[in-house]
C-alpha cells in the first residue's frame, strides 16, 4: 500500500517530535527547570536579562512555546523563570502569549497526527463527545483550564482530537489560564519566599478556580432552562 503525502508528513513530525524529546532528556535539561536552579540563579539571570534584553524576552518566548508546544516537563517552572525574570506585569503578558500560542501548537499537532485515526475508530463514542464540543466547547475548555489540577497538556491533546475551532482554543485558552499564569508569575516574582509547590495552591485557592470555571457553564445552563420553561408556557 502506498504512503501518501499526508502519511509522509505525519512520520516526519512523529520523528521533529522524537527527536526534541530524546535531546531535552539527552541533555539533562530538566535540571535547569526546577525551583532550586531558579532561586539559586535568579541574580545572575535578572543581570544578564538587564544587559541584553531583547535577546532574553525573545529567547524565553521561543524556549516556552517549543516546551509547551512539545509538552516537555517544566511549563511551571519557566512560568516561575517569567516572574524572576521579568515581573509581575511584563512576565504574565509573555507567559500568557507563550503558553497559550504554545498549546494550541499542541492541539494541532494532536489534531493532525490523531484525530482522523480516533473519529473513526471510536466513531460512536465520539459522536456524543462531538455534539457536546459543537454545543459547549468554549465553556468546557475554560472551566478546564481554570482548574490546576488537570494537566494542561493532557487538554491540549484531547482538545486536539475534537472538532474545537482552533480560533476557539486559542483565546479560550489564553482567558482561561489568565489567573493561573498570574499566580504562578507572581509567586516566580517572589521566588525567595517559596519553597514548594504546596505554597502557592492551597486548597481554597484550587477551589475558587473550581467555582470561577463551572461559574459561566452553570449560569448557561440556567438561562437555557429559563428559557425552556418560557416557551413552554408560552407554547
Amino acid at each position: 500500500m502506498p504512503i501518501n503525502n499526508k502519511q509522509i508528513q505525519k512520520i516526519l513530525l512523529v520523528g521533529i517530535i522524537a527527536a526534541i524529546v530524546v535531546l531535552f532528556f539527552v541533555f539533562d535539561l530538566q535540571q535547569y527547570l526546577s525551583l532550586e536552579y531558579l532561586q539559586a540563579s535568579k541574580a545572575n539571570l535578572i543581570s544578564y536579562y538587564q544587559e541584553n534584553p531583547v535577546l532574553v524576552l525573545g529567547g524565553f518566548f521561543l524556549i516556552y512555546v517549543v516546551a509547551t508546544a512539545f509538552s516537555l516537563p517544566g511549563a511551571i517552572w519557566l512560568t516561575f523563570a517569567g516572574g524572576a525574570l521579568f515581573g509581575l506585569t511584563s512576565g504574565t503578558i509573555v507567559v500568557s502569549f507563550a503558553s497559550s500560542i504554545g498549546a494550541t501548537l499542541a492541539m494541532l499537532i494532536a489534531r493532525f497526527l490523531l484525530q482522523d485515526w480516533v473519529q473513526s475508530r471510536f466513531a460512536t463514542q465520539m459522536k456524543t463527545i462531538n455534539s457536546g464540543i459543537y454545543k459547549d466547547g468554549g465553556f468546557y475548555l475554560f472551566t478546564l483550564r481554570l482548574v490546576p489540577v488537570v494537566p494542561f497538556f493532557v487538554i491540549n491533546l484531547g482538545m486536539g482530537l475534537t472538532p474545537l475551532r482552533a480560533v476557539t482554543f486559542y483565546w479560550v485558552s489564553q482567558l482561561g489560564m489568565l489567573p493561573g499564569t498570574l499566580v504562578y508569575v507572581n509567586a516566580g516574582s517572589e521566588l525567595g519566599k517559596i519553597t514548594s509547590l504546596g505554597d502557592i495552591l492551597s486548597a481554597p485557592l484550587i477551589g475558587s478556580f473550581v467555582l470561577l470555571g463551572i461559574f459561566p457553564l452553570l449560569v448557561k445552563k440556567i438561562l437555557a432552562y429559563i428559557e425552556t420553561k418560557r416557551s413552554k408556557e408560552n407554547g
